[in-house]
């Protein structure tokens, strides 16, 4: 009895065994048919069933180069060694790393630290000093942290992954921008200072035309959170365009935030229609913030620079009073959700160009005590904050940190609805990965090790606080091998006849 059993199973298996290799035949010859018959692939066309394989393997070559080929600083936009720190940090591990750096001190453009003979002790470090931002406003923004959360917009990131950025915002004591999705619950929920992006699309402030609407400012300024507008002028992953929001990101919630129709893709104009100049600018910055009563200023891209002397010129024209409270400096290594690659790849100045030749602008018209400088663009780790506070920014902002903080591995699926780590989807499923308790932690930790290390930079160069960084304490690379130190490559301007008079 037990051998028929036996028999009856192995036939079964048999037979099911047939039956699945001829399937397997059937589905090979359609899918031969399928790809012998196609004209779009000419891969698939020529090597039927065969060259399918080719597209598997392009997508699949991502992931395989970023965990098993690619050295530890060979990888973009982040390398492995970037990630890594920041990884550790957020998870309050140990960052201390053995035996010697595997960081290349010879390539040209390497940022080198000047360290002091004689160091800051513990006992004569100083808590980082408190700024003042928009000192002529109604509600001027006060804080002492040089580092804080870049724009990302609820609709480009999730729901649980805003929540968690803003409770460990709250928690560091930092700002958070809202991108220029508008301010949603999750914003308000966690309780972090929120500075208010205001982009060409006017999501959240405007009317039904589309236009900037003043009743629609006073209600976001009436929340006691919202801290600063920023008006964006232009982004670093696409200067000149804007923002993408594919139609399956667009969902009903989205879209009653932002006062735009569900399903269909949200597309930014490229520039606000009723800024045109100079004059226009600041005219626009005045109106959003005399119906606020708070800092505003406005982020931009830097590639033509001519405008920034010209808006120098009318702020003396008019006053010092109408400057904006504040310039975010994006860099064309600038992150985003979705962006075409001409623009991605090729348009616009790097950081390390735009940000010390827009703060030498500001010198040269005597404006740079009235205007704070916010630095934005791949400053994910302590060294390139405090690159950024030598070169003369008062503020650095990241979102990709701390969106690596969250668990990002970089997948570059932003713009699909399939992020792995729910941090840039709406799929549910997906969502559930992200624990709103342990990320908030991770960012509020990310923060505070940013902070910390920036500080012991400060005093290695012999400063009691990161402000107190200047020019002299970097060095570059240069093509001969030698460094340079930032005073040098930038040395300060000759002051304009304006700003002798302002």
């Amino acid at each position: 009895m037990d051998f028929d059993f036996t028999l009856t199973v192995f036939t079964i298996m048999a037979q099911i065994f047939v039956w699945m290799v001829g399937f397997g035949f059937v589905v090979i010859a359609v899918l031969y048919v399928i790809d012998r018959t196609q004209t779009e692939h000419t891969v698939r066309r020529n090597y039927p069933v065969i060259g399918r394989f080719r597209y598997l393997f392009e997508h699949l070559g991502e992931f395989f180069r970023q965990y098993f080929f690619a050295m530890d600083r060979e990888e973009m936009p982040f390398n492995r060694a970037e990630r890594s720190w920041v990884y550790g940090a957020a998870k309050a591990e140990d960052t201390t790393v053995a035996f010697g750096s595997t960081r290349d001190l010879r390539p040209v453009g390497s940022v080198l630290f000047v360290n002091c003979p004689y160091p800051t002790l513990e006992e004569d470090t100083l808590a980082t000093s408190m700024m003042t931002i928009g000192p002529y406003c109604k509600y001027p923004h006060q804080t002492d942290s040089v580092f804080h959360v870049s724009g990302m917009s609820f609709g480009a990131i999730s729901k649980p992954a805003v929540l968690a950025l803003s409770q460990g915002a709250k928690k560091a004591g930092i700002w958070m921008n809202t991108g220029e999705g508008a301010i949603s619950p999750w914003h308000l929920q966690g309780g972090a200072d929120i500075v208010y992006q205001i982009g060409t699309a006017k999501y959240g402030v405007r009317d039904h035309n589309g236009q900037l609407s003043d009743e629609r400012l006073k209600e976001v300024a009436a929340y006691e959170q919202v801290k600063m507008f920023e008006l964006k002028l232009s982004q670093g992953a696409k200067p000149g365009k804007g923002g993408i929001l594919p139609g399956e990101k667009v969902t009903e919630e989205i879209a009653k935030i932002r006062f735009i129709e569900a399903g269909q893709d949200s597309i930014s104009p490229n520039r606000h229609p009723e800024v045109d100049s100079a004059a226009d600018l600041l005219d626009m910055l005045e109106r959003i913030r005399a119906v606020t009563g708070k800092p505003t200023g406005f982020k931009a891209v830097i590639g033509a620079y001519g405008w920034i002397d010209d808006l120098c010129v009318e702020i003396h024209a008019r006053g010092i009073e109408s400057a904006p409270d504040f310039i975010t400096v994006d860099s064309a290594d600038g992150g985003t959700g979705a962006a075409p690659a001409s623009l991605i790849d090729f348009m616009g100045l790097p950081l390390k160009e735009s940000l010390p030749l827009v703060v030498d602008i500001l010198k040269k018209h005597g404006l740079r005590e009235r205007i704070r400088i916010i630095a934005s663009g791949k400053l994910i780790t302590p060294a390139q904050v405090a690159w950024a506070l030598c070169i003369g920014a008062d503020f650095a902002v990241s979102a990709r940190g701390f969106m690596l903080s969250l668990g990002c591995i970089q997948a570059l699926q932003c713009n699909k609805n399939t992020c792995p780590t729910g941090i840039t989807t709406h799929d549910k499923d997906l969502q559930r990965g992200l624990v709103v308790e342990d990320k908030t932690e991770r960012v509020y930790q990310y923060a505070k090790s940013i902070k910390k290390e920036v500080g012991t930079i400060a005093h290695s160069c012999g400063v009691p606080e990161p402000r107190r960084l200047q020019r002299f304490h970097c060095r570059i690379v240069q093509s001969n091998g030698a460094s340079m130190p930032l005073n040098e490559l930038y040395p300060d301007p000759e002051p304009s006849s304006q700003a002798a008079i302002g």
